[in-house]
């Protein structure tokens, strides 16, 4: 009876610590997604707001007697 019971209990542990796994590597993929989405909108943000940051800073340059090069 006692080797049933330990059976039964090492099989309930085994099963619990590959959900517990299975569990993580989820996560580990939404984290992943969330990184990938969030590069993409820095990169759009980028292309699009880009060339007037840079003329922002070419009017700031050429107000104070700088040379744009």
């Amino acid at each position: 009876m006692i080797a049933l019971y330990a059976t039964l209990s090492t099989v309930l542990h085994t099963a619990k610590a590959r959900l517990a796994n299975e569990e993580k590597g989820a996560t580990m993929v939404e984290y992943g997604l969330m990184v990938a989405l969030i590069a993409v909108v820095v990169a759009v943000a980028v292309t699009f707001l880009g060339p007037a940051i840079a003329g922002l800073f070419d009017g700031v340059t050429t107000q104070l007697g700088g040379e744009i090069a």
